[in-house]
């Protein structure tokens, strides 16, 4: 009986990490289980860690970016929360560390532990994390004329404000999103007067910017 249950337990622990992990980016699929001196170190690793199949934190933020280059709002928002770790408390007895901090990886499918985190703290994980959220996502880019406002966000956002300082100046962004609406900005007003295109251009001794930004 005490068997069956652990194999239970354990089908149950296997799917729960699917379910979770499912959508985040492993950099390969299946995992190489033995040496191969022509690819070197990527195959010396234990299948599901690291490079050799592992969810490679890293990476993850960068898919996102990509699929906000699209339009897929509802996508790239998907895969910043797979990984996020304010987003997986509800499975934090198999992730393992710290919820408040990024780990470099997350064991893969072809790991014994699938779905622990390894090495938090050691990564950049958080640095791109902050592009992802603050330049794709919200979409505000700076630029070396100016900035740049593009946000991509899931459908079922609405509208949101964004206070943002740069090159001693603090710019001031209203943003209304309607509903359904993931990519693409109709027109930006700085201060009371439409502009063309969505660059906020850098205006030389200005020091604060007030944006309207509609999207459609």
């Amino acid at each position: 009986m005490q068997k069956y249950a652990d194999v239970q337990t354990g089908k149950n622990w296997q799917q729960r990490q699917k379910k979770r992990y499912q959508k985040c980016i492993m950099l390969l699929q299946p995992a190489y289980t033995k040496y191969h001196l022509e690819l070197g170190k990527i195959t010396s690793y234990p299948p599901g860690y690291k490079e050799n199949a592992g969810i490679f934190c890293h990476n993850n933020p960068w898919i996102s970016i990509a699929e906000t280059m699209i339009g897929r709002g509802d996508r790239a928002f998907e895969i910043y929360r797979k990984i996020c770790p304010s987003c997986i408390e509800e499975i934090s007895d198999i992730h393992r560390t710290e919820p408040y901090v990024y780990s470099q990886m997350v064991a893969g499918a072809d790991a014994p532990r699938f779905g622990e985190a390894k090495n938090s703290w050691l990564t950049g994980t958080a640095a791109w994390t902050f592009v992802n959220l603050s330049q794709a996502l919200l979409g505000i880019q700076p630029e070396y004329d100016g900035l740049t406002v593009d946000p991509c966000l899931p459908g079922s956002f609405g509208d949101f404000t964004v206070e943002r300082h740069l090159r001693g100046a603090e710019y001031h962004i209203e943003i209304h999103k309607p509903t359904g609406v993931q990519k693409g900005v109709r027109w930006i007003e700085l201060d009371g007067q439409k502009i063309t295109g969505n660059q906020i251009p850098l205006i030389p001794g200005k020091k604060e910017y007030h944006v309207i930004v509609q999207m459609g």
